[in-house]
């Protein structure tokens, strides 16, 4: 599976590249900010995109917005040290399927992968 990673720290992306590695996922393209992923996303075609919130040029919400005009079924997951619920509310309005708060075990962010890709699955 093709996943995307756009978080502006290069420690959370390693983070995440390497949890995805334990599950079997390989084929990862980065992005530093939403800009960058919208740049990518295009010629990557990911079949999944775990997005910050909190990133400089364009912020994963902006993104997630971008994104959702043009691509209405790829899976997005936001991946944030936003927790407040109004936050939460608002990203899966903007289109998010799921939602992941920083600090996360692997396990927990493997879940949550697999729950999106399942909810999906079922729905298609």
């Amino acid at each position: 599976m093709k996943i995307m990673l756009i978080d502006d720290s290069k420690t959370m992306r390693n983070i995440q590249r390497s949890v995805l590695a334990q599950l079997g996922h390989t084929t990862i393209e980065e992005a530093c900010d939403g800009q960058d992923a919208l740049s990518k996303v295009g010629a990557f075609q990911p079949e999944l995109i775990l997005v910050d919130w909190n990133m400089p040029n364009m912020n994963g919400l902006e993104f997630v917005k971008a994104f959702r005009q043009s691509n209405k079924t790829t899976p997005l997951i936001m991946v944030t040290t936003e927790s407040e619920k109004a936050r939460v509310i608002e990203a899966i309005k903007a289109g998010v399927n799921n939602y992941v708060i920083k600090p996360f075990t692997p396990d927990l962010l493997s879940q949550r992968i697999n729950e999106t890709l399942s909810r999906l699955a079922k729905a298609a």
